[in-house]
């Protein structure tokens, strides 16, 4: 660390003009307020930086205290500003203190971060090697990135939010390098970034096929994990938060929040929301035994939960190391800061939250009517945006499907396994892929909640491809490092003939059919779809489904090789749920008779052209039945799923036009038929009743 340089004139404190209301480097105008939490502490230093962010010019204590607030008002302090905290007070580990004023600390809310973290043992607060109860006393300045003062004003243009209607929704799950590394539309020196995502190139795709939002991995600012590194790897997919407010540096060219600001507007200028990936269950930090970076050393007895037993311990439920104390009112402020800020300042339409369970358990466990959901539920921002949890974190009674309260959306792992299943042609599928048809009612049709709670996928950033589904019958984890014992086993994937790629006719034909039946399935159940970025034409992550750490060709986008019969398929299918007053409803589809308030009416179908008897449903033979959906204010639907071989199927009386038919090379289709239909091995047909 090089020595501070001592300015010519000191700066000074303004008393007068200091206030704890906002947390963080609140910029005025004509100078900054500084303002920091911390329970326990017993004195913070403010350090600032010259522009290359390793020379500290000055180091200060802050002179004001409040409600566990610490704060002073700088004048002549501007945007571009760097700077850090050194906070003391007792380095207890037996009691939870982990305070070490020799460690530089990351502002928690800092909108912006210059430099990279360098690993170095000087990051830890003991001596690495040896018990986590001595301090380890060497500077870590050198090593940290610094937060940034900034300057929030952009200039919106009236840019106003989205708010598409949760039927009307088809989300985009992408990662922002990922998805532009290797498009040949973007230009070289974007690729990787937010100018990148938001280029003409990959908007006009996402037009095309249908997207309404995009729904982006990790953007917040994040650590690669020393263990990866040195393996030659890294922590690609960002579930690793070091800043909840500031982007992450390396998706930017110039480290500008303002990047991030114009490819939102970008986005919305083409009507299309953009969501966010959020990870508030957790930091980089990891266990007691993790890195001093920011939280851990600035009040860890405040922002972790730890062990009821030790408290020198942290406490896991996420599987990461620690787990953030929602539960304090203050940490539960930041959270919410943090999320109106994306919302208000950044202009960002909604989040999904990782692990959510996490954020929901209270002393006695999960508890969906907690203090994290009520303040959600009351907030007048974000009770407005969109809203989507994972419902399911690793600790007892985490797994919450359908455990949320309304406004949250849920990936719906049920969905995903049942339909993988249903096309393996797993014996005894059909009931419970009929009410994946539905949205999932039994696990959603409670506490007033809507038919479109239910994010359906197929596939998402965790597992398989879409199409190594149809490609792989085991994992191919080799490249992570770690012989192949990382990742789960239970994908419920078919090779279909092959272990990856192959030029065999027959196998690619039954690939292609099994993946288009697939997503035509998706397309037209109720709840609101998502489709993994690169499943519209066939990426393969070549059977590994763990790529976390791949930042590289395996992970990323290949568009060369994208197969334009499927975005045909998914523009089509896209085209198609829009269409005829389109297929979603807010409510729950009821029996024939109690058609009303725009309730869809079920009839389900044997191909015989009777309905559907108990032993149908039980049949393990039976591989094809129908759905017959009422729609007020739209058409009815037939939509008959055959995962079986090719057969017949007896329409109900009158004419009929077929519309969708994923046997054909183009799935889209407008023929009247009536009598009986065929309907192909491994496909969808979907019909519409005249008007």
């Amino acid at each position: 660390m090089r020595r501070p340089v001592r300015p010519a004139a000191p700066l000074r404190f303004d008393a007068a003009s200091a206030h704890p209301n906002r947390l963080g480097a609140d910029f005025d105008g004509e100078g900054t307020n500084f303002a920091l939490f911390s329970e326990n502490a017993t004195r913070i230093e403010l350090c600032l930086f010259a522009e290359d962010g390793q020379t500290e010019t000055h180091r200060m204590d802050l002179p004001a205290y409040e409600g566990g607030i610490w704060y002073g008002y700088l004048p002549g302090i501007q945007p571009g500003q760097a700077y850090g905290y050194r906070v003391h007070g007792p380095y207890e580990p037996e009691e939870g203190h982990r305070f070490n004023p020799a460690k530089l600390l990351v502002d928690p809310y800092a909108r912006e971060l210059r430099g990279d973290l360098v690993w170095d043992d000087a990051l830890f607060g003991y001596p690495v090697g040896g018990a986590d109860t001595d301090r380890d006393d060497r500077d870590s300045a050198a090593f940290m990135p610094k937060a940034v003062v900034v300057d929030p004003a952009f200039d919106w243009e009236a840019d106003n939010a989205l708010r598409h209607r949760w039927e009307e929704t088809l989300i985009y799950e992408a990662h922002v390098k990922g998805l532009t590394m290797r498009h040949p539309g973007v230009p070289e020196e974007d690729r990787g970034t937010f100018r990148g995502l938001a280029s003409p190139a990959i908007i006009e795709h996402l037009k095309a096929i249908g997207v309404t939002a995009i729904e982006l991995l990790p953007v917040h600012g994040f650590l690669n994990d020393r263990h990866l590194i040195e393996k030659g790897l890294s922590n690609y997919w960002g579930y690793n938060t070091l800043s909840f407010f500031a982007p992450h540096r390396p998706y930017t060219k110039t480290g500008s929040m303002r990047e991030v600001k114009q490819a939102i507007k970008r986005f919305h200028d083409a009507g299309i929301e953009v969501i966010l990936d959020v990870v508030y269950n957790h930091t980089c930090e990891g266990n007691e035994k993790g890195p001093t970076l920011s939280f851990r050393g600035i009040d860890n007895c405040s922002y972790y939960l730890l062990s009821p037993e030790a408290k020198q311990h942290s406490f896991d439920t996420t599987g990461t190391g620690n787990t953030l104390n929602v539960a304090h009112p203050m940490v539960l402020r930041m959270v919410m800061d943090s999320l109106r800020y994306w919302v208000e300042v950044m202009h960002v339409d909604g989040f999904r939250f990782d692990l959510a369970s996490t954020l929901g358990r209270e002393p006695q466990g999960f508890e969906r009517g907690g203090s994290f959901f009520a303040a959600i539920r009351q907030d007048p921002v974000l009770s407005m945006v969109k809203l989507i949890a994972e419902p399911w974190d690793i600790g007892e009674g985490g797994y919450q499907v359908g455990g949320f309260p309304w406004p949250f959306r849920e990936w719906n792992d049920k969905a995903r396994d049942d339909l993988r299943a249903f096309w393996r042609r797993d014996p005894g599928l059909m009931g419970d892929v009929s009410q994946r048809l539905l949205g999932s009612p039994v696990q959603f049709s409670h506490s007033h909640r809507p038919a479109t709670s239910s994010v359906n996928f197929l596939a998402a950033h965790d597992g398989f491809t879409l199409w190594d589904l149809v490609s792989y019958n085991d994992k191919h984890n080799e490249a992570n490092g770690e012989d192949n014992r990382d990742g789960h086993s239970h994908n419920i994937s078919h090779n279909l003939g092959a272990e990856g790629p192959t030029d065999e006719p027959g196998i690619l034909e039954a690939r292609m059919r099994r993946v288009k039946a697939m997503l035509a399935t998706l397309f037209v159940s109720q709840g609101a779809p998502m489709i993994l970025a690169g499943d519209e034409f066939g990426q393969s992550q070549q059977g590994n489904n763990n790529a976390y750490c791949q930042d590289n060709e395996i992970a990323w986008l290949d568009w060369e090789a994208a197969r334009p019969e499927l975005i045909e398929a998914v523009s089509d299918l896209a085209a198609f749920r829009r269409a005829e007053g389109g297929i979603a409803r807010a409510r729950f589809a009821t029996g024939v008779d109690a058609v009303q308030h725009d309730t869809p009416a079920a009839t389900w179908l044997h191909p015989a052209g009777r309905e559907m008897e108990a032993a149908d449903w039980e049949d393990e033979g039976l591989r094809i039945f129908g759905l017959r959906l009422d729609l007020p204010k739209g058409r009815d639907l037939l939509i008959v799923l055959n995962a079986g071989d090719d057969a017949t199927f007896a329409l109900p009386e009158g004419p009929w036009r077929l519309r969708i038919d994923t046997t054909r090379d183009r799935v889209a289709c407008d023929e009247q038929v009536e009598g009986t239909i065929p309907v192909g091995w491994q496909s969808v047909a979907v019909l519409v009743a005249p008007e």
